[in-house]
Formats: C-alpha cells, sequence, structure tokens
C-alpha cells in the first residue's frame, strides 16, 4: 500500500444542510488485536490496536431526521432492528443529539453486507457508517479525529474504520485528564506493501458468545490476559516499524503471533471462550503449508470462527484456492485496503 493512499473522505457539510445523509464505511481487521476494556461507559480500550480497512463487505447507512416523531425508527435492509442491536444504535444517536443540542428523533436504515456477529467487523463499518451519517444529519461538523471518538462510543473497532488503509487506535491512559479525547484512531504510514488480505468465512452465523460477554470473561478469568497485553504492545511497536519498511513478511509474523496470543488467552479464560472450529484449523494449517512452499501467506482471526489470510496482491488468488482447498464449505473473498469511512456523493 503506498503512503500516500486516501486515509479518509469525510466531507464537513455546509451550514443549513442538515437533516438527512447517507454514508458508507468498510470493515477493518485488526492486525494487532482488540481485545478488553478497561472504561465499558465510554468503551476505553486496555491496549492500542492496528488494522487494515478493507475494500469489501460495505455498509450504507441513511439518517434523516424526524422533527415530532416521538420514537426513533431503526431497520437493517428495510427490516426493523430488535433487541441489543436496537438499543445500542438508539443509545449511539442520544449520544449525537446530546453533543447537538437537537432532540429530534430520527430513521435510520443499514444496508450491512457483511455477516453480522461473524467476527467480520461488522460492528465496525456499522458504527463508522452511522457516526458519518448521523454526525452530518445533526449538523455537528465534525473532523476525522472527533469522528473517530464519535464511532468508538458505538463500537471501539468502528474508530478504524473511519480511515482507509493502515490505522492505530490510541488506547488512552487513565492519567488523561480527558479520558475520552485521549483515545482516537489516526492513520498509520506505511511503504509500497501492496498487500492483500484473503478472507475466508468457514462459518456465517451469530457467535454463541458476544464478542462484549468474551472480552469481560477473559480480562476477569483468564490468567494470560495480563502477558498478552503486556506483549502486545511490543509488538504495536514492531509492526509499525515493519509497516515503514514495507517489510510484509514481518507484519505478517506480527499478526499472526498477535491473533494467536489473543486466542489463547480465551482458551485460558474460565470457562473457556472457544471460536476455532474444526475448519479454522484445517485453513491455518493450509496457512502454514503455504509458507512451507515459500508463499508468505500469514494468518489472523478475530472473536470467531473465520481467518483472514494477509500476503501478497500478486498471491491472493493462489493463497485463495489453497484456502478454498482446505475448507470447501465456505466461501472466499480477497480484499485489498479499502477508503475510510465517507459521505455518498449525490446522497441525502
Amino acid at each position: 500500500m503506498h503512503a500516500e493512499h486516501p486515509t479518509t473522505a469525510v466531507r464537513t457539510r455546509e451550514p443549513g444542510t442538515e437533516g438527512c445523509a447517507t454514508a458508507v464505511a468498510h470493515p477493518n481487521i485488526a492486525l494487532i488485536k482488540y481485545w478488553g476494556k478497561r472504561d465499558e461507559r465510554l468503551v476505553l480500550p486496555r491496549t492500542d490496536s492496528l488494522s487494515l480497512t478493507l475494500d469489501v463487505f460495505p455498509t450504507t447507512t441513511r439518517v434523516r431526521l424526524a422533527p415530532g416523531a416521538l420514537h426513533d425508527e431503526v431497520t437493517f435492509g428495510g427490516v426493523p432492528a430488535q433487541g441489543e442491536a436496537r438499543r445500542r444504535i438508539i443509545a449511539f444517536l442520544d449520544l449525537v443529539r446530546e453533543r447537538a443540542g437537537l432532540p429530534h428523533r430520527a430513521v435510520v436504515d443499514t444496508e450491512n453486507t457483511v455477516p453480522t456477529g461473524a467476527g467480520l467487523a461488522s460492528s465496525a463499518s456499522g458504527f463508522a457508517a452511522l457516526a458519518v451519517a448521523a454526525s452530518a444529519a445533526y449538523g455537528l461538523g465534525l473532523d476525522p479525529t472527533a469522528l473517530s471518538r464519535l464511532a468508538r462510543r458505538g463500537s471501539g473497532s468502528a474508530s478504524r474504520s473511519v480511515f482507509g488503509g493502515f490505522a492505530i487506535w490510541h488506547a488512552g491512559r487513565d492519567t488523561d485528564p480527558d479520558p475520552d479525547l485521549g483515545s482516537y484512531a489516526q492513520p498509520v504510514p506505511a511503504g509500497d506493501l501492496d498487500p492483500a488480505l484473503v478472507v475466508a468465512v468457514v462459518d456465517a452465523g451469530p457467535k454463541s458468545v458476544s464478542s462484549r460477554e468474551a472480552m469481560r470473561r477473559t480480562v476477569d478469568t483468564s490468567p494470560l490476559y495480563p502477558a498478552w497485553a503486556a506483549s502486545s504492545e511490543d509488538d504495536l511497536a514492531e509492526m509499525q516499524r515493519a509497516l515503514l519498511r514495507a517489510d510484509l513478511d514481518a507484519v505478517g509474523e506480527i499478526a499472526e503471533r498477535n491473533a494467536l496470543g489473543m486466542h489463547a488467552t480465551m482458551l485460558a479464560a474460565r470457562p473457556a471462550v472457544r471460536y476455532l472450529s474444526p475448519a479454522t484449523l484445517t485453513v491455518l494449517d493450509s496457512v502454514s503449508q503455504l509458507r512451507r512452499d515459500g508463499v508468505a501467506a500469514y494468518a489472523t482471526m478475530d472473536a470467531g470462527p473465520n481467518v483472514k489470510v494477509l500476503c501478497r496482491r500478486a498471491d491472493a488468488h493462489h493463497v485463495a484456492g489453497a484456502v478454498r482447498a482446505a475448507a470447501p464449505g465456505g466461501s472466499v473473498h480477497i480484499a485489498g485496503p479499502g477508503q475510510g469511512a465517507h459521505l455518498l456523493d449525490g446522497a441525502p
């Protein structure tokens, strides 16, 4: 990826154009993982994290103010949102309303092309798109850094999807005068890596244990968690140096060990959280075989059974074929670096 890759395309609306906005955002895959909160209300992480925003699985969200309405209307692809998903979106809208000083309810419609709740960062793209659309509709006029802070309040990883390419989410510190201001995302400089990420969806269904519950359980009960959190900071520093010198092998090695370490902390939780399925392990074995065959391929996994494989763009189709053969019952997608969350041209 070239260093001049656009980091965000967020535009500030002209005064008087508030009321309706449509935004699109893409998921990001963490190469240095976010796992564990130190503040649930402000969504402040325990460690810094670093990710790559993808050019697949976009979320498109339209927010229209509805003055006089008594309730928010929230739909996913035209179907009314229910339960926890609806609660989180309305809580986020309440935060935007508070900051804008406007009481108006809103009509929100989201089209999500990534499987929800399967460890494929659907909440990252979802809340990044909602943050951009809602802030524009309510006339907040936020810059990208402030947008990343706002998106964080909906879903921590959404802060990184505000930016394209590689992005870092700063955890902030408990000693910050304002903890909310201290935790934000920003672009990460990188050399000419030209990476691809092969996404192996071995199970598109929702997880049996939500990421939020798994994080709490891991932080509270896993004896391995403190060591992983400490080593993750070292991984981050090494990763940033590897990105600057465009060393894809080093980037991949660091990402794979960081992800496997995170899953080890979950397996050591009481009771254990196990997202890895037999198909996951088969794909991981195929990635190891690719390396033995001389192909630079490195795996990473989030909270779910699906595997993402970092490789060079020139090797992406070969890697995809190997992964597809290893898990024939799933689907395989090739992604590259994507752009940041942005308002859609020509859309309200």
